[in-house]
């Protein structure tokens, strides 16, 4: 029986079989942790979401945040979850113990995380800022700062927020406003208006801590000249307890087309002239600073993009095995012939299994990246430091906009299964598209990803990242490709992987020549094309995994032929799994796959016309 939210079979498949996260406890750092306690944890998490926080979702959506007399008020249903959530040890799981956390490994966690986030994001997004500007100040800051801020941040006590944004400046950070003057006494006092700002101020918590960018008077323009600074609603006393409150007041509340349970704010500082903030780090080191959570905030995102999308799918699935509608195809002239389920029509069974395979692929893509994380921390040599984290740098831009792009297309799609009922508020499909939307747009717009790939990640590292990458995706095609079974599979992996290699050789020739302009003007495409190929490396992979598995249990059941095999399929839940699994791929690799090389034609035809058209042509 299903959750409603994720396939927790698929989870622990990725996790354990496909991965193989139990490398992780064999180290140091997490050498506490046992794969029973994984399971365990993955029950627990099950638990909350489907008990706790799902019961949240629509209300949270229908009651919204309200903004009134300056103050800001969160779905009162919110309250009872977010207690339940840090009295659980949920709030920092990922966070060391020493800081209040469980030291639980990245890829764990994210799992975790996928069924919160299916579960009712808007309301996970509280926790989650929170412990990001926390973890800015257990890096960077002082331990006075981290007595004051840290730890009952981290507790759930004090919220948190990133206040980058700012009216008229947009993506562009370097052209914030935010000014800081210092003072005598080594604060600096802050002026300046931030918008957009997610949990910008709620009534969960007595205090809000701000991770603010700014100029400090005098430093040059630019991103290079930018600081940042501990900024508290309430200003906090040397001995932890709340003072008076600090300039910092609510503007307004955003009127939003989805996650209407998250509070986003604009922020005004220092209207009164007396908004006290700290430095944080050093001065003009607030981009480095930033940049520090960058990496684990795309894979969040990402992550957002996989928790609605994993929930369409799993509601879009149920309702088409239980709405009866219309007769069979094979039926279809025999007027007596009774009406069926949608998911025996061949165009609901093809869009179930599409939204599957992305669903599973991008799971794995996504824990893979947490994985990677985390061999990061626990790496011997800096060679394989440096291996892993090239991993996490040249993927998570990919993970947050593929991810969320996908997202997007797979709930829409949710909708369709449910026809016009899925338009309709009385069913969670039209709110996954509603609150899936946004992930497209903050923490980088998807386009910004793109640039950031295609401009920055595919030549870091003197381009060894990237041939890595090409190499591990070659190595699953090589061994897919030799086995009678997955031949096919391994084979249209390997085409796939050859047409996107051409092309990032033709960007590296244009940057050398003719510069930069077509390989921006073709960046998210690209970033599309490297999203399916990494997908479809992932579910070739798990099919492989899935394959061997699967042979073993028809081998143990004496079942030879592809009837036998069949029946025995349809009462055995491991063996109806697995065969899921390779169907997934094969699909993919039939259908995803091969159109890789024609969308990279495209690419390496080199048409500028939407830059040389005049602005008038557009119409």
């Amino acid at each position: 029986m299903g959750n409603g939210l994720v396939n927790v079979r698929d989870q622990k498949f990725i996790l354990f079989e496909q991965i193989g996260i139990e490398k992780l406890f064999n180290s140091e750092k997490y050498g506490d942790y046992t794969v029973d306690d994984a399971n365990m944890m993955l029950g627990e998490a099950e638990k909350l979401a489907v008990n706790v926080m799902a019961p949240t979702y629509a209300e949270g959506d229908k009651e919204g945040c309200t903004f009134t007399e300056g103050k800001v008020k969160v779905p009162s249903c919110y309250h009872a979850a977010y207690k339940k959530i840090c009295e659980t040890g949920w709030f920092c799981a990922s966070r060391d113990p020493e800081v209040g956390g469980q030291g639980m490994p990245l890829s764990l966690f994210s799992a975790c995380a996928e069924l919160f986030d299916a579960a009712n994001f808007a309301l996970m997004m509280y926790p989650g800022l929170t412990c990001g500007a926390a973890a800015l100040i257990e890096k960077f800051g002082t331990e006075a700062q981290k007595k004051k801020y840290m730890y009952k941040m981290y507790a759930g006590e004090f919220g948190g927020t990133m206040c980058l944004t700012e009216p008229g400046a947009g993506s562009d950070v370097g052209a914030l406003r935010t000014k800081a003057v210092k003072q005598a006494d080594g604060s600096y006092k802050i002026s300046g208006t931030k918008m957009f700002i997610s949990s910008g101020d709620h009534d969960l918590t007595g205090n809000n801590i701000h991770a603010v960018l700014a100029r400090i008077e005098g430093d040059p323009v630019g991103t290079d000249g930018i600081s940042i600074f501990i900024v508290p609603k309430v200003l906090v006393n040397a001995d932890g307890s709340l003072g008076a409150p600090n300039d910092v007041v609510t503007g307004n509340i955003e009127h939003k087309m989805g996650i209407k349970g998250s509070a986003t704010c604009t922020l005004n500082f220092g209207e009164e002239e007396n908004c006290v903030g700290e430095l944080l780090g050093r001065e003009r080191q607030g981009m480095e600073i930033m940049f520090h959570m960058m990496n684990e905030a795309r894979l969040e995102v990402g992550m957002q993009g996989l928790g609605h999308s994993s929930a369409a799918f799993e509601h879009a699935r149920d309702y088409a095995r239980e709405r009866v509608q219309s007769r069979a195809v094979w039926d279809m002239t025999n007027p007596a012939a009774p009406a069926v389920t949608i998911i025996e029509h061949p165009d609901v069974r093809r869009t179930l299994l599409w939204m599957k395979a992305y669903v599973e692929g991008m799971r794995a893509l996504n824990y893979y990246v947490a994985y990677a994380f985390d061999r990061a921390e626990i790496a011997q040599d800096q060679v394989e430091k440096k291996k892993w984290l090239g991993v996490v740098e040249l993927l998570t831009p990919v993970c947050k906009a593929f991810s969320s792009d996908k997202g997007v297309e797979i709930c829409s799609l949710a909708i369709d299964i449910y026809g016009g009922y899925g338009y309709c508020s009385e069913y969670p499909v039209e709110q996954y598209l509603r609150d899936v939307k946004i992930a497209c747009i903050y923490e980088g717009t998807n386009g910004i990803q793109a640039l950031d790939l295609v401009g920055r990640k595919l030549a870091q590292n003197h381009g060894e990242n990237l041939k890595n990458m090409f190499a591990e995706i070659g190595k699953t095609a090589a061994v897919a490709g030799a086995d009678p079974q997955l031949q096919e599979l391994g084979g249209a992996l390997a085409k796939a992987a050859q047409a996107l290699g051409q092309v990032s050789l033709q960007f590296k020739e244009w940057a050398d020549g003719s510069g930069l302009v077509l390989p921006i003007l073709n960046a998210r495409p690209f970033l599309g094309l490297l999203g399916d190929l990494l997908v479809g490396w992932q579910l070739v992979q798990g099919a492989q995994v899935a394959a061997a598995s699967l042979n073993k249990i028809y081998t143990q059941a004496g079942a030879q032929t592809s009837a036998e095999r069949r029946s025995f399929t349809r009462n055995n839940a491991d063996a109806a799994f697995y065969e899921g699994k390779i169907a997934s791929a094969t699909y993919f690799a039939s259908t995803i796959l091969p159109t890789i090389k024609g969308r990279c034609l495209g690419i390496l035809a080199g048409d500028r016309t939407p830059i040389e058209m005049l602005d008038a042509s557009f119409g």
